[in-house]
């Protein structure tokens, strides 16, 4: 392949941080191959510091990309401008944010190929992304039978410290309180280790009318739920500009 337009969406993280890295070391020498990303306001600040730490690991700048249209870069913006923020149509966020972006993005740049953080262990999800958006995909970590666990072991190899979120035990560097999640598990984690955000959330959604969290098979606003309720484990609500959700 030579002379090819190549972009990867990353996230902030380590799954596309490390696709990023296979997509530079295997075509660019040849290709142009473009970095991205679309900065959100509700990621942990950590998210900034590990985006600098795999530029100079690429060696190349990472290109910011927003939706001009916005006006925003907020979730919690564009969650009070629609009244709306999570449903069966989805969360706005992601469409306005994550889609809007990457499609402003792709009428100022000839994209021959993209890549996404999609792991060995998501080919589903792969699968589900060409079919339904684009076929025009280099599926990197798949063709190396890398999961998420060996993209941490990666990052840790090249000495790049993770996102400190994963730490704090969630499970990808998304917004925190990503109100995709309906799970009681994810919310009362939210309430232990951000009590300020999952005030805000909850306030937020009461306004609005938006029930984010599902109970003994019910849909309930977030203050009505009990600080010991469990679900399941938590689920990968992973977040980006192909979010299964849209």
């Amino acid at each position: 392949m030579v002379g090819k337009n190549i972009v990867v969406w990353f996230s902030c993280g380590a799954a596309s941080a490390v696709a990023a890295k296979l997509t530079v070391e295997h075509y660019g020498e040849f290709n142009n191959v473009m970095v991205v990303n679309n900065p959100v306001d509700e990621e942990d600040e950590d998210n900034r510091r590990f985006l600098k730490d795999v530029e100079a690991w690429l060696g190349q700048e990472i290109i910011l990309a927003i939706n001009t249209e916005a006006g925003t870069t907020s979730c919690v913006d564009i969650w009070e401008q629609r009244k709306y923020m999570s449903g069966v149509a989805g969360a706005p966020c992601t469409m306005i944010l994550k889609k809007g972006a990457r499609y402003e993005f792709e009428k100022t740049h000839d994209i021959d190929y993209h890549v996404l953080g999609f792991t060995a262990n998501e080919v589903d999800r792969h699968e589900r992304f060409i079919r339904g958006e684009r076929e025009n995909v280099l599926p990197v970590l798949i063709e190396e039978g890398i999961t998420k666990g060996r993209c941490f072991e990666i990052l840790r190899e090249a000495n790049i410290k993770l996102p400190r979120i994963y730490k704090m035990g969630y499970p990808n560097a998304n917004c925190i309180g990503c109100v995709k999640s309906n799970s009681p598990t994810y919310w009362n984690h939210v309430r232990k280790m951000h009590p300020d955000v999952f005030k805000h959330r909850a306030e937020q959604s009461r306004r609005i009318g938006a029930r984010l969290v599902k109970y003994k098979g019910e849909r309930i606003f977030l203050d009505d739920l009990p600080e010991r309720a469990r679900g399941g484990k938590m689920k990968n609500f992973e977040c980006g500009i192909f979010c299964d959700n849209y």
